[in-house]
């Protein structure tokens, strides 16, 4: 049997509280006040983003879709084989802001985060592409697997791979400087 030490699981429920917390925060923000008072700045940003998926997503279709598509007003359409509308919730924006938001609010060494948290958020466009790119071969492949794929699936890669950035900061950026300090002490 495997023991997990209780600092491992104190530190996973800071995660977990963190994450929710900053998750019902969000959809708070973005859905009760329109990201008031920065709703113009968050809208154009979300816009921006959208803009920029849905052409990373259409260029990596081009280059691996075996199936032809066509594109309007931020829709892809595959022949007769359904379409994926992308819009502000496919921007990315609220994965990216949990990211940074739990990175900035986890202990660590600040000079760290300076560089992890924009190469957090790069892989986190990564992964929307992948979502994006994803969900398109599920609605020309597998119709009927669409909204296990958009609710559960494609959500729990997105917090997987948080969870996983956030183990690689606590396990190995932020114990080197543990390291560097307790050797320093001896």
């Amino acid at each position: 049997m495997i023991k997990v030490p209780l600092h491992s699981l104190t530190e996973i429920g800071y995660f977990i509280l963190i994450t929710i917390t900053i998750h019902l925060t969000w959809r708070l923000w973005e859905h009760q006040y329109d990201y008031a008072p920065f709703s113009y700045e968050m809208n154009r940003m979300e816009d921006r983003l959208v803009s920029i998926g849905f052409n990373q997503s259409v260029w990596a279709l081009g280059k691996i879709s075996p199936y032809n598509f066509s594109i309007k007003d931020q829709t892809i359409i595959f022949d007769s084989k359904g379409s994926l509308r992308v819009f502000s919730g496919c921007s990315g924006l609220k994965q990216f802001a949990q990211f940074a938001l739990l990175m900035l609010l986890y202990p660590g060494p600040h000079k760290k985060k300076v560089w992890f948290i924009p190469a957090g958020i790069l892989l986190m466009h990564v992964v929307n592409l992948i979502r994006l790119t994803g969900l398109s071969m599920v609605i020309v492949k597998y119709p009927s697997l669409w909204d296990f794929s958009h609710d559960f699936l494609f959500k729990i890669l997105f917090y997987a791979v948080i969870f996983a950035m956030w183990v690689f900061w606590v396990e190995v950026i932020s114990a080197q400087r543990k390291s560097v300090q307790s050797h320093s002490l001896l």
